[in-house]
């Protein structure tokens, strides 16, 4: 909580840990653009109440979530900053600049985290703060960009899952996919799938290793959150277990269908619900509102998907109707076709893959290419 008091105010300088920085981008060393405020919340104080908070837009260079946990250049590195302060992060989304500045004006955080200069990263703090500039400062150092974004980009690669890699048809003559089919079938009709679509994204998210767990702490078959876990019902001490592990996993798919329930058509709704279940259900409904801003049917996979892609372009993950910003929707969009595929193997069904070069109007270019790249890299 800000300390409010009613003291003189002050004027700021705009300035970032490597220099000051002008909120136009400009490098204005000699600068220093006039931010009022009735506060002195310096370090001590940052400290004494165990949080800083900080102002940034969505995007993947910035903050975004990812299978329930925060990425971005500029997240990794405030969080490196907290860290050392010995702090949490609390980092707020804004719509733009103008957004950052007003509220940081107004006392409402401590910092900018948003590159503002082309030539790096620039934070924003103000002369209010002058120990947290100077700590800041002082810990900053060039090297740390590349140090987190190669960090980002371990997470983000299948070397930050720990998991053994099975094949993903046991016996093909016999029919048996893998050693927990039995599961497979047993809780399958809950959800009223075919229990093959079932072991088809099992497989996608372990590989049928019962010990897989990811960088971001999924874990087990079904690659569940612990607390996730939680919210299910699922002891973690249970987790790893593969009987117990499914049956959350398929607790939570019904969960997602009631919150799917507006898509009447059985067959449509599974493959959002596989989309949320890889890309979360909020990215998933700003991809159908786009759709429908679009003209498109916003309760049609195909309609719906080239948005998800788009999802991955300032030009739709800052539009209005989106509330929850960036994702990564290339993998999403991947993830469902995947499972679709190994289920059509399962069963026996041979699919070739088609897209149409010219695409329906308002669906994104950019995002239409790149989906039949893709396909044909495959």
């Amino acid at each position: 909580m800000l300390l409010v008091s009613c003291g003189q105010k002050k004027q700021e300088t705009v300035v970032a840990p490597w220099g000051e920085i002008h909120p136009d981008g400009e490098d204005v060393t000699s600068m220093s653009d006039s931010i009022s405020t009735d506060d002195d919340f310096d370090l001590d104080e940052i400290q004494y109440s165990g949080e800083l908070i900080a102002l940034t837009l969505t995007g993947p260079q910035t903050y975004y979530e990812y299978r329930g946990r925060h990425l971005g250049t500029q997240y990794l590195l405030a969080l490196r900053f907290t860290n050392k302060l010995g702090v949490s992060l609390r980092m707020e989304v804004c719509r733009d600049t103008t957004e950052m500045l007003a509220r940081l004006k107004n006392g409402e955080a401590d910092l900018i985290c948003y590159p503002l200069s082309k030539d790096g990263p620039g934070w924003i703090v103000g002369p209010d703060k002058a120990d947290l500039k100077q700590e800041l400062k002082a810990w900053y150092k060039p090297q740390m960009l590349a140090e987190v974004q190669k960090q980002e980009n371990y997470f983000l690669s299948n070397r930050a899952v720990r998991r053994k890699v099975y094949a993903p048809m046991l016996n093909q003559q016999g029919g048996i996919i893998s050693h927990y089919d039995a599961q497979f079938r047993r809780h399958a009709p809950r959800i009223r799938w075919d229990w093959r679509l079932l072991a088809a994204q099992c497989y996608q998210e372990s590989c049928f290793d019962p010990q897989a767990r990811s960088w971001a702490g999924a874990c087990g078959l079904m690659q569940i959150m612990p607390g996730t876990a939680d919210h299910l019902g699922l002891p973690r001490s249970a987790i790893y277990d593969p009987e117990q592990n499914i049956a959350a996993a398929v607790r939570y798919i019904a969960e997602l269908q009631q919150s799917f329930s507006d898509i009447a058509d059985h067959s449509e709704r599974t493959k959002f619900v596989l989309a949320a279940y890889n890309g979360g259900g909020f990215h998933i409904r700003d991809a159908m509102a786009l759709a429908r801003k679009y003209g498109r049917n916003a309760h049609r996979w195909r309609d719906v998907e080239p948005f998800v892609l788009g999802l991955q372009q300032p030009q739709y993950y800052n539009d209005p109707v989106v509330r929850n910003g960036y994702m990564r929707g290339s993998e999403t969009v991947d993830y469902v076709r995947r499972i679709h595929d190994r289920w059509n193997s399962y069963r026996g069904i041979k699919v070739s893959h088609s897209v149409s070069a010219s695409g329906p109007t308002g669906i994104p270019q950019k995002a239409r290419r790149e989906r039949k790249k893709k396909y044909q890299l495959e």
